[in-house]
């Protein structure tokens, strides 16, 4: 199973660090990293050239690169499509997921990176809980999430694997957040009035920091 640095980070972050409080972020109230000569026996022969390991790897053997590696230069469009799957791997990659099928999943590829990279960054900034799925049931802030379990999703589908596909992206930071470091968001339809700064909008939502 593939884990990024960011990923590793969060969990141990979410185990170790002390508690902090949540900052409320709702309509109601406010917006939501011995000398000598040596002895012959002991003597050092090289290895003929043809013999010698790859000095990419310690035993000779062949490198095996992450499943989940793809080209730095690749579109969005070509990195969510060669890392759809129906499985996220981890529980977090699942709540970030979660988060962005039921908030994004009607928006643009470049929508749900924006909404993914929103969760992400909360749990990087030290005002939220610090693990994607300490975000997500944050009391009031997910209208979609109820009590302590994550709403089940249709693994099918391919809104499903484009929503594992663009946490992956989040997660390992392929991409970055086309809203910078956005902390809140909200659908346009409605108006609550935060005393935000806006960052700007994309498709059905606007973002803010």
């Amino acid at each position: 199973m593939f884990v990024s640095l960011r990923t590793a980070f969060m969990v141990i972050a979410a185990l170790t660090g002390s508690s902090v409080a949540p900052a409320q972020v709702t309509p109601a109230t406010e917006p939501l990293i011995s000398e000598g000569p040596v002895p012959a026996s002991m003597k050092v022969i090289p290895l003929p050239a043809a013999e010698a390991p790859d000095p990419l790897s310690p035993l000779g053997e062949e490198v095996v690169q992450p499943e989940d590696t793809i080209d730095p230069q690749a579109t969005l469009a070509e990195a969510v499509a060669s890392m759809r799957s129906s499985d996220p791997g981890s529980r977090e990659l699942e709540c970030l997921a979660v988060g962005i099928y039921y908030e994004a999943k009607s928006e643009s590829l470049k929508g749900q990176l924006a909404v993914g990279h929103v969760i992400a960054n909360r749990a990087e900034s030290g005002r939220f809980p610090s693990s994607y799925c300490g975000v997500l049931f944050q009391r009031s802030q997910f209208s979609f999430i109820r009590g302590r379990s994550l709403p089940s999703v249709p693994r099918a589908s391919q809104d499903w694997q484009d929503a594992v596909a663009i946490a992956k992206i989040v997660d390992q930071e392929l991409q970055p957040s086309p809203m910078g470091k956005a902390l809140f968001f909200h659908a346009r339809r409605v108006s609550p009035g935060w005393r935000l700064t806006r960052v700007g909008t994309l498709g059905n939502h606007v973002f803010y920091r």
